[in-house]
């Protein structure tokens, strides 16, 4: 039996409505899986579509955290996710299945919207930061060991995490000495702020959001925690930005503390790191300028 048949099989038995694929056409899905969309046949009682991950048996705990996190972030009703319907291991593959949405470019206010919903959703906190399980920023495991200090949380869990992974692809010298003083020093950033574990996406960069047809914001491909909001929005501020309405939106609805701008080079380094360690020595003087505007501020 094909995978095809095995998926469409097992979205029939989680959903207890007949389902049978008409089509299935691959689409955009990154640098880590396959991803397709998938037709119901209308003839066979469906005609509802899906959107679909592939990847290796490897990455079957990926998708269940990925899973977990939509499943999270729809909790709150604060902005929409697509909702997963099922995951795990069909023959020699992992799947996620969920909600198709068919993105397109938005409406006149729909980046004020994104940036509304997207503070409705930081005001849902947790008593610690981190989550109930470990998940990925990309395809680098992340840890999420749940702990009630911040300033500790992020530099075992974030930075020295990915600056081990650094060098153990030979990336090394001044800089890493500077990243490492870095961290000795962190509370200096916090001397005047006490960050409250929000619901993040956690990795909310300009290709992990849309909006729906009628002009609805979407966010996807989560890395799920509760953590500093500041880090989500940073993240915004890489790989191309956001438009101006959203931020005006946002610190409208939420305002950002006062010294966010001090912060920002620090939790974008966690991003660049990660993009060092997957990608290549390409983002190096990236990581380097962050590490020295951190060091800066201090």
């Amino acid at each position: 039996m094909s995978v095809w048949s095995l998926l469409a099989r097992e979205i029939a038995t989680v959903t207890g409505e007949p389902f049978a694929i008409a089509r299935q056409r691959s689409v955009g899905g990154g640098s880590i899986n396959a991803a397709y969309r998938i037709d119901g046949d209308p003839a066979q009682g469906s005609d509802r579509v899906y959107f679909i991950k592939l990847g290796n048996l490897a990455a079957v705990d990926m998708y269940a955290a990925e899973a977990a996190g939509l499943q999270e972030m729809h909790a709150t009703h604060a902005i929409r996710v697509p909702q997963p319907v099922c995951w795990g291991t069909l023959d020699s593959s992992a799947y996620v299945v969920m909600e198709f949405i068919d993105l397109g470019r938005g409406r006149s206010d729909s980046a004020t919207r994104l940036g509304q919903h997207l503070a409705a959703m930081h005001r849902h906190e947790s008593d610690r930061f981190g989550w109930h399980r470990h998940n990925t920023i990309g395809s680098t495991p992340q840890v999420n060991s749940p702990s009630h200090d911040w300033i500790e949380f992020y530099r075992e869990h974030r930075l020295q995490f990915q600056l081990r992974l650094a060098r153990r692809q030979g990336y090394d010298g001044g800089w890493m000495q500077d990243a490492e003083r870095l961290c000795d020093r962190l509370p200096a950033l916090f001397s005047s702020y006490q960050p409250t574990a929000s619901l993040l996406h956690g990795d909310l960069w300009s290709g992990n959001y849309g909006y729906d047809p009628a002009g609805q914001p979407v966010i996807f491909d989560p890395a799920t925690y509760y953590g500093d909001r500041e880090t989500d929005m940073a993240m915004t501020e890489l790989f191309g930005g956001f438009p101006a309405e959203f931020y005006r939106a946002y610190n409208q609805a939420y305002p950002l503390d006062s010294g966010y701008e001090l912060r920002r080079p620090l939790y974008k380094l966690y991003h660049l790191l990660n993009h060092l360690n997957l990608f290549g020595s390409g983002y190096m003087g990236q990581v380097q300028r962050a590490v020295a505007q951190c060091l800066t501020s201090i």
